[in-house]
């Protein structure tokens, strides 16, 4: 790609379905091409080490694609971390769709089945047309990747979570889930619920969720707001996911709530 290109990356999560990458590029006539990926994720076990996903190319004209595979793991934060891996073979590496088209991708994981899940993602990314952006700079093209997550099953699964911490000081709440099983869950909502000594709702908030690995955790830090927290008995928290529910009663008190 040309040196005078610009490029800005924006993430867009679907719930249920694989990370998606949409990258924007200061180029000239191109423009994106169309496509999905199904199924938008793969889970391989003792009996299933191998998988397949369909690419279709929904867009009118012909496109080039590339695919990769990465670890995928969650630091301190939360936050995904992604570093190459040998431990996933997958065919092919590049790939040509006509207008229309579907092909395949196979995937299987190599090594013994493990104790801990193993977590990865495929990344599967439209290889921009060199041609189109030089033809001129007045225009912008997107390019989509998508990340179908490939979850490795371990021998024997363990579902579970904890709250490690669950903290209100200076008017900010702190809560920090740990998925304490060796499998990955999803945290479908936070759910903050504010009481007054007689029981009415003074506040109420819910954060979305996305995947806990197994091991990893995420802290989840929300300002409350002061008024509502100097009206607040008891703040409840309450954390979904599809492997556990997890909750919580703080005892609010005044000096809580100041900055």
């Amino acid at each position: 790609m040309s040196s005078n290109l610009k490029t800005a990356v924006l993430h867009r999560i679907v719930r249920g379905a694989p990370l998606m990458f949409v990258l924007f590029f200061a180029a000239g006539n191109a423009f994106p091409g169309e496509f999905r990926v199904s199924p938008i994720k793969l889970e391989f076990t003792a009996n299933a080490k191998s998988g397949v996903i369909t690419v279709i190319n929904e867009g009118k004209t012909k496109m080039n694609l590339q695919v990769s595979a990465s670890e995928w793991t969650q630091d301190e934060k939360g936050k995904d971390v992604y570093t190459e891996t040998s431990d996933i073979v997958f065919y092919p590496k590049i790939m040509a769709l006509e207008a229309g088209e579907q092909r395949v991708i196979r995937a299987g994981a190599k090594g013994p089945q493990p104790l801990r899940e193993k977590t990865y993602r495929l990344f599967i990314e439209e290889i921009p047309d060199q041609k189109k952006a030089e033809e001129g700079k007045s225009q912008v093209s997107i390019v989509i990747r998508f990340a179908p997550p490939i979850f490795v099953r371990p021998i024997v699964e363990s579902r579970s979570g904890s709250l490690e911490k669950v903290e209100l000081a200076k008017g900010k709440l702190t809560v920090v889930v740990k998925n304490t099983g060796n499998v990955h869950g999803t945290i479908t909502a936070v759910t903050l619920l504010g009481k007054a000594s007689d029981g009415q709702k003074v506040y109420a908030k819910d954060i979305a969720g996305w995947y806990l690995l197994n091991g990893a955790s995420r802290p989840y830090e929300v300002i409350i707001p002061q008024d509502a927290c100097m009206q607040a008995s008891t703040l409840e928290v309450t954390v979904k996911a599809d492997t556990f529910t997890l909750s919580r009663t703080v005892n609010v008190l005044k000096e809580m709530c100041t900055p």
